[in-house]
């Protein structure tokens, strides 16, 4: 990371960006091509260990490619805002952001689905997922992606 002094390391900090951001940029290879589709998401986060969860159809190009290679890329960020200066260098935009590589497996387990799917809906919606009439061919109708983060750095500029 060129800017350190924009580098975010506190736990509260990081997780306080993950619960603000509502979409996070999944990127595939497809071949020698990049292929970035952004999702809403869900997230499991201990201050160190990072797993995002995501739905989907049951076939299509993201499976097809995860399929194929299960390795990933990944962005988030919020608080998007220009500041103003008197010279073009001295524009900016204030933002903090997650960015990151992982690994993604698709969940098949009915169980671990319906967990995933709850931590969507809770980021998403703020509400449990108890909260939700039950309906056990809506999970099965559904894919869920897992991405374990095996790196990642949060930075706020403002």
């Amino acid at each position: 990371m060129r800017r350190k002094d924009r580098k975010v390391t506190n736990p509260e900090e990081i997780r306080k960006v993950l619960e603000e951001c509502r979409v996070c940029r999944l990127g595939m290879t497809d071949g020698e091509k990049t292929y970035i589709v952004p999702m809403n998401m869900g997230f499991d986060y201990d201050g160190e260990r990072l797993i995002l969860y995501f739905h989907c159809a049951m076939e299509g190009k993201k499976l097809a490619l995860l399929r194929e290679n299960g390795q990933v890329g990944f962005e988030m960020d919020k608080e998007i805002a220009l500041t103003e200066g008197n010279t073009p260098c001295q524009y900016s935009f204030r933002y903090a952001s997650i960015i990151g590589n992982g690994q993604a497996e698709l969940v098949g387990d009915e169980n671990e689905k319906a967990a995933a799917l709850a931590k969507i809906m809770k980021h998403q919606t703020g509400k449990d997922f108890d909260d939700f009439e039950k309906n056990p061919k809506l999970v099965r109708a559904v894919m869920v992606i897992k991405v374990t983060a095996q790196e990642y750095s949060c930075k706020r500029n403002g």
